[in-house]
């Protein structure tokens, strides 16, 4: 029997590296396959101690062999209790590990696809706003066209009316000058009029005042003669009067006759002033 024990204590031994196998980085379950592998190595003992144990029994079958194995199967149950609380502890652990991981993994999925769909969205993003901004300028452009097209409507109505009012105040600024040079025109040949018939006027006092003066001159010659043919009369009448007396009569005739000639130079001289002062 106590060879069957070894056995199954070689057996439970070969079962430790498949529990280390299965443990892991985390601090809870290293402890936890600790606790596992102390257990065991304590249970292994304990088996050995029962197989010596019932091996005295066997050879001397005394009240103390059989104590003592009693008291080996005890402690053995005891081991195996609590291998059995470590195992589940350890189980437990695995599960809590296994869960632990699993929601790591899960993380780390979610972190990968949503720095994968990151990417991806900055990507579409770009693909989005080069395709909106494409679109954008091409109805952007469509409609400046329609404002460009229309301000170019109206800047040209407005060149129009502007053209079509400044030639009508180009037209009525002809008129007014037009007339304003016909009524200056008007007053220039009025005023050339006035001096043509001043200009006349005048030839015709000159010329009246030319033609009066010499008969005013023939009447003062006329008026002078007479008082020489009385002079005359009387130098006839006095015999007394000498040849001296009788000189200065022929004098006196020749002073008579200088009026004229100093009336027609002045007449002469009035003839050529109307032209000087025109």
């Amino acid at each position: 029997m106590a060879r069957v024990a070894k056995k199954k204590a070689k057996a439970k031994r070969v079962a430790k590296p498949a529990a280390k196998a299965a443990a892991t980085a985390s601090p809870v379950v290293t402890k936890a396959q600790k606790a596992v592998d102390s257990a065991a190595k304590a249970l292994d003992a304990q088996l050995d101690r029962v197989g010596k144990a019932r091996a005295r029994v066997q050879k001397s079958n005394t009240a103390a062999a059989k104590n003592s194995l009693a008291s080996a199967n005890s402690k053995l149950r005891e081991l195996r209790a609590k291998l059995a609380v470590a195992k589940f502890g350890l189980a437990k652990a695995s599960a809590m590990d296994s869960v632990r991981q699993a929601e790591e993994s899960a993380k780390k999925t979610v972190s990968d696809l949503a720095e994968k769909l990151s990417t991806n969205a900055d990507k579409d993003l770009d693909k989005a706003l080069k395709a909106f901004e494409a679109r954008w300028k091409k109805t952007r452009a469509k409609a400046d066209a329609k404002k460009v097209k229309a301000a170019e409507k109206k800047a040209t109505a407005k060149v129009k009316a502007a053209a079509k009012k400044a030639a009508a105040k180009a037209k009525a600024l002809e008129k007014k000058a037009l007339a304003k040079a016909k009524a200056e025109a008007k007053k220039v040949a009025k005023k050339a009029k006035k001096k043509i018939a001043a200009k006349k006027s005048a030839a015709k006092a000159a010329i009246k005042k030319a033609v009066g003066r010499p008969k005013k001159a023939a009447a003062k010659k006329a008026a002078a003669k007479k008082p020489a043919k009385k002079t005359a009369k009387k130098a006839a009448k006095a015999k007394k009067v000498t040849k001296k007396a009788a000189k200065p009569a022929p004098k006196k005739a020749a002073r008579r006759g200088r009026p004229p000639k100093a009336a027609a130079k002045k007449a002469g001289a009035r003839r050529g002033r109307p032209p000087k002062k025109a």
